[in-house]
């Protein structure tokens, strides 16, 4: 049996499991994506942030 098969027999030929696989696939990339993004946004502004200069001014 192939891979694609095993595949669709356990996951796509059920609606309810293509969705599951589908909404915990989107939820999985979406927090990726965030975490990514605010690593590289810190990363460019480092230095230049309150949480980077707050020392100054307490």
């Amino acid at each position: 049996m192939s891979v694609v098969k095993v595949f669709y027999q356990t996951i796509l030929r059920r609606p309810s499991r293509f969705f599951v696989v589908v909404a915990v696939g989107s939820l999985f990339f979406e927090r990726t994506l965030d975490i990514g993004i605010e690593n590289l946004y810190d990363r460019i502004n480092r230095g230049k942030q309150w949480k980077d200069i707050a020392h100054k001014y307490v």
